[in-house]
């Protein structure tokens, strides 16, 4: 486990003020049945960084509590995004890395959001999955990839090619 220090919390601090900013500037696009939560691209950092952990879940949280849907939303929404972060930082394939947050919010966030706007729950399901994968996968696997070459000074720990032979992450 890593220990937690100042570097940790200002790089988890910067990424849920990062996801926050976007989603709520693009508030028309983030939430609702067709959504395209720009921010949710930012769920590869988990990839290279613990301190995406806490950082996508602060800033889902705070973001959620400004949207449309209330407390539901905010508690579900959010455990979507810390569950979606921790199974991304355990995966090691870098093309499935943006794949948590596409099943998990389609089969979390897409019921609730089908609620609140009164449609079939698969229609929920459905509209929020396919946002999901074309933000996770057309956004979130080139940031990935752009940022993969310089992960290690970006963010003090990247999985290097012995980390994820042997299962164990630096840092």
């Amino acid at each position: 486990m890593k220990k937690i220090d100042a570097a940790f919390i200002a790089r988890a601090a910067v990424i849920a003020a990062l996801y926050a900013a976007l989603t709520i500037a693009l508030a028309p696009i983030s939430f609702g049945l067709v959504q395209f939560r720009i921010a949710e691209a930012l769920t590869v950092l988990a990839y290279f960084t613990p301190a995406a952990i806490p950082g996508l879940f602060a800033g889902c949280l705070i973001a959620n509590i400004i949207g449309p849907y209330g407390m539901l939303d905010i508690i579900f929404g959010s455990i979507a995004t810390l569950a979606a972060a921790l199974l991304t930082y355990r995966i090691r394939n870098k093309y499935l890395a943006p794949l948590p947050p596409v099943i998990l919010n389609s089969v979390i966030v897409g019921p609730l959001v089908a609620y609140f706007v009164d449609v079939p729950f698969y229609l929920g399901m459905l509209y929020v999955g396919a946002g999901q994968l074309a933000v996770c996968y057309a956004l979130g696997l080139p940031l990935l990839l752009l940022l993969e070459p310089g992960a290690g000074r970006l963010f003090g720990e990247a999985k290097n090619k012995a980390a994820k032979t042997t299962g164990k992450r630096q840092g």
